[in-house]
């Protein structure tokens, strides 16, 4: 059990002339605030905060930083007030604890507009104070490592949250150590089965190949003496979660036939020095092609700095090497906790400021996308991607997703230069605005002055900030038709009681209806949200509104009477009854699924599952809610698909399988509820089944991803 003096003395000898008495202040505070409290493993609350504050001093943290651990908490879970917090350890401290806290006060429709709220605060509070994320890191990984004491259902939802947000955070702060755990962790809770299995082959070969990594390092200190390079060399098996995504680069279903999962590091003391060792350990194996990685003289956003390289060691395994300064592998380890910002008074250097270009984005993204689907998702790829760096004609570098295109570069020099774009060059050649950019191509963006953003470019640009930009760019074009149309809509309607538009009528409407302003009220009704019929009633006199249920109404009100039909779907939608609805064909929503609606002209309200792609392209004016009605009666086709080792035979064990299932009453008990079985092929690695509705079993195939 961690004490408050292994906190103190763990500071004092990184920063013995920091305020070593704020942080006992802060104990005591949270001492008596957290007092009978208890957490759900049954030890005392406190001990929460402990922990993250000694998190806080591994990465050499500030006094301010770790008063602010201890404190994280008290607003949330106890009666104290931020303004205590302010009045006992000052402003500094209490707008951190005030971005660390939730927004836990406020009611939302669903939890992910909750989190995505949430998270939109914490990065406000980042771009005030960084330090405020690494107060996030450290709680969420004590967190993590006490996870089991919760629920299965809440454990799978706050894993699955860390792999998607915050072990990515890690990895963009470039804090290593803090990243792995944090997804090996994830990886526990999410794949159980498959975390246990790779934990057992990594310990298992870690015991049987001990003396090879002590024999290969003894091979690489020898060469490194007679090159005279002074350093020192390390060995281990990657972490669970680095196999893991193994498992998918090398398209291994047998976790037994794995390779390259071991990796050495070799430390020296200067830049010279790593090129002098890389050269030396490829003289020694031959290195495998495509796996060399300079992040020397090309350094990771986040401030990452290594030589990587694979080779082939004697026995034929593939071993990956990474050479760096030892002032390069503390910074790998500790990122941006290891920048003398928060040791000396001085302001960011430009070089710094690249640092967090990413951090501005997100900034800029929580400003543009306010539906919160959007904003979790479009965060989330963002976060998550890999690198590709290419260059200006004028030589500089820029770094973008894995998969970029020629239109996220434009953006990212300028939204300007994006929204003209026409055409690009890539070394020199003209290439599609679908290309994916790789490593080291130079790119020049053609423009025209009277061109404008596509939808179309939704569907292959990758950067958060191209897709904002265009959505805001379409967003604002459709308002603008929206509004005229719904003005136009207004005035034509008007002309039969022979009234015109008057602007106080107008005001009387937009007060009466609660709409913040004219033009919302015009756009609503262009884009069918709002009926016609609701604002003739607040500006017609009543005795013209005689026969006004008679005549065909515009607008989502004309949607929906011509499109009603019996209340026999699945989806109930808020404020709406008996109205047409249908189902995506892009994402086939299933019951159980997450879901949004969208008023389509014509056709009433098309449901898209929430994380459709679908869905960034069409106008969030045009979002209804929507939810599945758990009463109702119904099919749909489903897709599922079985994936198994390519061996012999395999065809026929899962046909006969199929068969004795449908022999007792064409159940098949491995698969989804209510669903029958249909066989639909057999390619390369998988057998491909489709579970579809009685209709799809008569031989109709609906929803069948057939491959035979």
């Amino acid at each position: 059990m961690i004490r408050l003096d292994d906190i103190i003395e763990r500071v004092s000898a990184y920063n013995p002339t920091g305020d070593l008495d704020l942080i006992r202040k802060a104990y005591i505070f949270s001492a008596k605030v957290h007092k009978g409290q208890v957490r759900l493993s049954g030890e005392p609350y406190l001990n929460h905060p402990i922990e993250v504050a000694m998190l806080l001093a591994q990465l050499r943290l500030d006094p301010h930083t770790i008063a602010t651990g201890l404190l994280h908490d008290t607003i949330e879970d106890t009666f104290a007030t931020i303004e205590e917090i302010k009045d006992f350890f000052g402003q500094e401290v209490a707008e951190m604890v005030d971005g660390v806290t939730k927004i836990g006060k406020i009611a939302f429709a669903t939890s992910e507009e909750k989190q995505a709220e949430n998270f939109r605060k914490m990065i406000l509070a980042m771009g005030k104070d960084i330090r405020v994320i690494l107060v996030k890191l450290a709680d969420r990984l004590h967190n993590m490592r006490t996870l089991e004491h919760l629920p299965n259902e809440k454990r799978i939802s706050i894993a699955q949250e860390t792999h998607d947000i915050y072990a990515p955070i890690a990895n963009r702060l470039g804090i290593g150590w803090i990243k792995s755990e944090l997804e090996d962790l994830s990886l526990k809770y999410l794949r159980p089965e498959l975390y246990n299995k790779i934990s057992k082959l990594v310990s298992d070969k870690w015991a049987e190949r001990e003396r090879f990594i002590t024999d290969f390092k003894d091979v690489i200190k020898k060469e490194m003496e007679s090159f005279n390079i002074k350093g020192e060399v390390t060995g281990r098996p990657k972490h669970i979660y680095g196999v893991y995504k193994k498992l998918g680069e090398q398209d291994v279903v047998d976790i037994e036939q794995l390779n390259d999962i071991m990796a050495f590091r070799i430390k020296v003391d200067s830049v010279k020095d790593c090129y002098g060792a890389l050269g030396m350990v490829h003289s020694l194996w031959k290195p495998v092609p495509g796996r060399f990685k300079d992040f020397i003289a090309m350094s990771k956003a986040n401030g990452y700095q290594s030589l990587h390289t694979t080779v082939i060691a004697p026995n034929g395994e593939r071993v990956e090497v990474q050479i760096r300064t030892r002032e390069m592998h503390r910074i790998a380890e500790e990122g941006i906790a290891a920048h003398w910002k928060y040791k000396e008074d001085k302001a960011f250097s430009q070089k710094d400021d690249a640092r967090f270009s990413w951090l501005r984005q997100l900034l800029e993204l929580q400003m543009d996308l306010k539906d919160p689907g959007q904003f979790m998702e479009t965060v989330k790829v963002d976060l998550f991607s890999d690198e590709v760096y290419v260059f200006t004609p004028k030589g500089q570098v820029k770094e973008l997703p894995r998969g970029a295109t020629p239109v996220d570069f434009a953006y990212n020099i300028h939204s300007d230069i994006g929204h003209k774009c026409v055409g690009a060059k890539v070394n020199g050649k003209i290439v599609p605005l679908r290309y994916q950019l790789r490593n080291g191509d130079t790119v020049e963006i053609l423009t025209s002055a009277t061109h404008h953003p596509s939808k179309d470019w939704l569907k292959f640009v990758v950067t958060s900030r191209a897709k904002a930009r265009i959505i805001q760019w379409i967003n604002t074009e459709e308002r603008g038709r929206s509004i005229s149309l719904g003005k136009e809509m207004l005035e034509k309607e008007l002309k039969k009681y022979s009234l015109e538009l008057r602007n106080e009528d107008i005001s009387k409407a937009v007060s009466e209806l609660h709409i913040p302003a004219a033009e919302d009220l015009y756009a609503r009704v262009g884009y069918g949200k709002l009926p016609i019929h609701n604002v003739l009633t607040k500006i017609v006199p009543k005795d013209k509104l005689l026969d006004i249920q008679k005549k065909s109404t515009l607008g989502l009100a004309g949607v929906i009477s011509r499109f009603r039909k019996k209340p026999d779907s699945a989806i109930r939608i808020k404020g709406i009854e008996d109205v047409m609805v249908r189902f995506a064909n892009c994402c086939n929503p299933l019951s159980g699924d997450k879901v949004v609606g969208f008023i389509t002209r014509g056709r009433g309200i098309t449901v898209h599952r929430i994380e459709c792609p679908m869905t960034m392209e069409i106008d969030p004016e045009r979002r209804v809610d929507v939810e599945w009605d758990t009463g109702a009666v119904g099919s749909r086709p489903a897709k599922i698909e079985v994936v198994c080792l390519d061996k012999k035979g395999i065809l026929a064990d899962i046909s006969s399988t199929i068969a004795a299932d449908a022999e007792r009453d064409y159940k098949y008990r491995q698969g989804p509820k209510g669903y029958w079985p249909i066989f639909s092929g057999y390619k390369g690695r998988g057998v491909h089944l489709c579970f579809g509705s009685d209709t799809a079993l008569s031989g109709q195939r609906r929803g069948c991803d057939r491959r035979d």
